[in-house]
């Protein structure tokens, strides 16, 4: 199912790369223009629904926000000099700062700044999201620059009645029983956090569009937090055909790959995604789930409990970059976003030719030789292993085991088993159970 030679990498590097250039200079928040911009991109490269939700619509024990839109914002010194200006990084603004256009003295406007003294040169992304608030981010070496005295202070911003906008992706396979995709991208200039999420579900998405498709696939970009609870409200109806998810965040930094188990703790997402990371020839992590994170814990929320884990990289919080200036283009690396790219492609694989089967032969061993199937071992030692996956898939295919099963308690990777189970099949030797 996954056939990606050098050339198709580095064409799919190029375009992941080409893509978050597109979207890093970009400022986005959880409603807005930036939202649609970056919409209005990802549609370049996978066909999204847009969806507007007015402001005000209560959406279980939350109501969608006023919508925050911004042009400008800066602070002048005395000599009307831009020492902060929002158009050299987005970041420099507090996310959600009402307007302003006051003249403040420099104890005052300190009130109103963040910094991060332990990484001086760095600028630190915060947000004001619901709180009638204003504020700037800068590095704490330009802080340090600022001297005694007053300063103009301006942010052409407007919090107004609007929409929270969302896109979504449908990809129809054979069933309706689907697989959740779900990606923030509601952060201005952080690329790991979240803009690799948006480089990877982009190509996924033309990925699966080639494909046969036994489950459907929705691939969903929301702003964090309220865009899930928002799209859980407005389509609760589809809630029953989620079979399995992912939350696709942070995938493109050097870390090991990290896998943040659904609530359920042993669907088979969770079951999949740990057989994919224990082959991939990487070291990696396996964390439990817990009620802390990203949207993974709305789609978990008792209401729902959805078979939905998290498959990242570095965890939030866990690498100094995160939620900084320093989380930019050169941080993320296409080989680790590639990798993360390829980790989700074999889960996928792995979801799609799991299956139940029956033995049609189940009273002793069926004669092997006959069937030409005894000649794979043919004396040659990496043959031995699909003889090995013959005997398992015959010795547990009694419809209480899937093959992924099999290939756990067999400590086989899933394609052999696989392999196997397509060999048995030709030889009348296997049918699907479900």
């Amino acid at each position: 199912m996954i056939n990606c030679d050098k050339m198709t990498i580095d064409k799919i590097n190029s375009q992941m790369s080409e893509l978050m250039s597109q979207l890093y200079p970009i400022c986005r928040s959880i409603t807005g223009n930036g939202f649609r911009e970056t919409l209005r991109i990802l549609n370049n490269y996978i066909p999204l629904s847009v969806h507007e939700v007015p402001t005000g619509t209560a959406v279980y024990d939350w109501t969608v926000p006023k919508e925050w839109n911004i042009k400008d914002a800066y602070v002048k010194n005395s000599e009307g000099k831009r020492v902060i200006d929002f158009r050299e990084s987005n970041l420099h603004v507090v996310g959600y700062s009402s307007h302003i256009q006051e003249t403040v003295s420099l104890s005052e406007l300190k009130q109103h700044l963040h910094t991060l003294p332990d990484h001086p040169d760095w600028i630190p992304y915060r947000t004001s999201y619901y709180k009638d608030d204003w504020g700037f981010c800068l590095s704490h070496n330009e802080l340090m620059k600022l001297e005694d005295g007053f300063y103009e202070v301006f942010i052409d911003s407007t919090i107004q009645d609007g929409h929270l906008t969302y896109g979504e992706y449908y990809i129809k396979g054979k069933t309706s029983k689907e697989v959740l995709l779900s990606c923030h991208a509601c952060h201005p200039s952080l690329c790991n956090d979240n803009i690799s999420g948006l480089a990877l579900v982009s190509m996924l998405g033309q990925y699966l569009s080639s494909l046969s498709l036994n489950y459907s696939y929705r691939i969903i970009i929301i702003p964090g937090t309220i865009g899930a609870i928002t799209w859980l409200a407005q389509n609760e109806s589809a809630v029953p055909n989620i079979s399995h998810g992912l939350v696709v965040t942070c995938v493109g930094d050097p870390g090991k790959s990290t896998y943040k188990r659904s609530r359920i703790g042993n669907a088979e997402i969770d079951q999949a995604v740990e057989h994919v990371l224990k082959y991939s020839g990487n070291s990696y992590n396996i964390v439990d789930y817990s009620p802390y994170g990203y949207d993974e814990r709305q789609y978990c929320s008792p209401g729902f409990n959805l078979p939905v884990g998290c498959l990242q990289r570095t965890p939030h919080g866990q690498y100094p970059e995160y939620h900084t200036s320093a989380d930019n283009l050169d941080f993320v690396q296409m080989e680790y976003l590639s990798d993360s790219l390829l980790k989700y492609m074999s889960v996928i694989n792995v979801l799609e030719n799991n299956g139940c089967y029956l033995n049609t032969n189940p009273k002793c061993e069926p004669q092997l030789g006959k069937r030409g199937l005894y000649g794979l071992v043919g004396g040659q030692n990496d043959k031995v292993i699909d003889q090995m996956a013959i005997l398992w898939v015959l010795n547990l295919s009694d419809g209480q085991h899937s093959l992924l099963d099999i290939a756990d308690r067999a400590g086989m990777e899933f394609s052999l088993i696989l392999d196997a189970a397509d060999a048995l099949i030709k030889k009348d030797l296997l049918i699907k159970h479900f």
